[in-house]
């Protein structure tokens, strides 16, 4: 059964969530910019969870949902924080991280914060670093002019209303980029990324595979899939996905 409530993120702003009990380890899901705890893929694997008695958290950053907070103020180190305080505060035991677009980023900075607790990583379309190398360098002059003088900028979206981007949020994400360095994982990594991805190259999977040091790590890429990854097909890969981790393959499951 699933519960729900709001959590004080320390601040005042309050975080929403949504949690089922269940076996551990518990699946945690990071949704992407913009999005939230009500999507496609978060829905999906809630059911996963649910129909296997698995324990699955799942939740809204600060300005994102259901939760408090303007979008505006959000950056790539708040936003981890936002992960560090619901995990702290609403899950016990070994995580699997199911991180979605930013959701990746965001689960390795959670991987660097709290590494006892991660058993698994799970990348759907993960684009850690990108803020710097997928809007920053894709910036024209006068782009990168107006946002430093303004201190925000807006680009148009694919998805609707076009997206503010601040330069708090530049030169915040400037400070956690991620792939320059061997990112220390013992564990197994999932990644599973479309070639018909618009917003995220799928070599970026590639270089993420290559910087853990892991040598458990699979890349799994969908020739005709997008950057949402939400159609039936691709929701059935992904519990397929989630469901290898937890020795529902044949294969040897995580330690609960």
């Amino acid at each position: 059964m699933e519960t729900s409530g709001r959590l004080d993120r320390g601040d005042g702003l309050e975080l929403a969530w949504i949690r089922s009990d269940g076996a551990t380890p518990t699946i945690v899901f990071l949704p992407g910019f913009r999005s939230d705890m009500t999507g496609d893929k978060a829905t999906a694997l809630a059911g996963f969870a649910a129909a296997r008695g698995q324990a699955m958290l799942r939740f809204d950053y600060s300005g994102h949902g259901a939760s408090d907070g303007a979008f505006t103020d959000g950056t790539i180190g708040r936003w981890a924080a936002d992960v560090c305080a619901v995990i702290d505060a609403l899950t016990e035991g070994p995580l699997i991280l199911v991180g979605s677009s930013m959701g990746g980023w965001l689960s390795l900075l959670t991987l660097r914060a709290r590494p006892d607790r991660i058993a698994a990583l799970v990348g759907i379309a993960a684009a850690p670093d990108f803020t710097e190398c997928l809007m920053w360098e894709a910036m024209t002059f006068e782009e990168r002019a107006t946002l430093m003088r303004d201190g925000i900028l807006h680009i148009p979206s694919q998805y609707g209303e076009p997206t503010p981007i601040t330069r708090a949020l530049i030169e915040d994400g400037r400070t956690r980029l991620v792939l320059s360095d061997p990112i220390d994982f013992a564990g197994p990594v999932r990644l599973l990324h479309g070639q018909a991805d618009p917003d995220v190259p799928w070599e970026l999977a590639l270089r993420i595979a290559e910087t853990v040091t892991s040598t458990d790590v699979q890349v799994t890429l969908v020739k005709d899939g997008d950057h949402r990854l939400s159609r039936p097909e691709d929701l059935a890969l992904l519990c397929r996905t989630v469901a290898g981790l937890l020795g529902e393959d044949g294969g040897q499951p995580l330690p609960e």
